[in-house]
């Protein structure tokens, strides 16, 4: 088990990591691939693109953009943020799992909040389909925010959450 200021340290870190990788990865989007443009990968499942999302999760809100809209998710997400380093302060040390999960979502949530402070939007790239079926394009911040929320979701349902 992993205490005190050695926890926190990692909780930090993880969230740090997320973020650079989400960040790292973006800059080379922006730099090498032009917008719109596609890269196949894998035909027929997996390309890499370069898509600027102005709205929320799966572009919802997209035709709304604006800068009440950036101002409205840049303080959604610093909510968000506040409550995930609540949630963490609250979780018991033998819980590290928990812990993961929650950096996993403070990292994401902070890589894409880069994004809409720099551009006022945020930086997609991964392009998953199989035939007709088309998901909306995401990044690491969207992988790291569903698996935080995955980990977070199992201990809801199945173990005993921080009081």
């Amino acid at each position: 088990m992993i205490t005190g200021i050695r926890r926190h340290c990692l909780f930090a870190a993880s969230a740090v990591a997320v973020a650079a990788a989400d960040q790292v990865v973006k800059w080379i989007i922006v730099t090498r691939v032009p917008l719109y443009d596609r890269i196949t990968v894998l035909p027929g499942f997996f390309n890499i693109v370069h898509y600027q999302n102005p709205g929320g999760a799966f572009g919802l809100f997209a035709e709304r953009n604006g800068l009440f809209l950036t101002m409205a998710f840049v303080l959604i997400t610093l909510a968000a943020l506040g409550l995930i380093v609540y949630l963490y302060s609250k979780t018991p040390p033998h819980q590290q799992l928990l812990a993961l999960g929650l950096s996993f979502i403070s990292g994401g949530a902070a890589g894409n909040l880069i994004d809409r402070l720099r551009y006022g939007q945020v930086i997609d790239f991964l392009d998953l389909h199989a035939g007709s079926w088309h998901w909306p394009a995401f990044n690491i911040a969207d992988s790291a925010i569903t698996i935080g929320m995955i980990i977070f979701g199992w201990y809801v349902l199945f173990k005993k959450m921080p009081a």
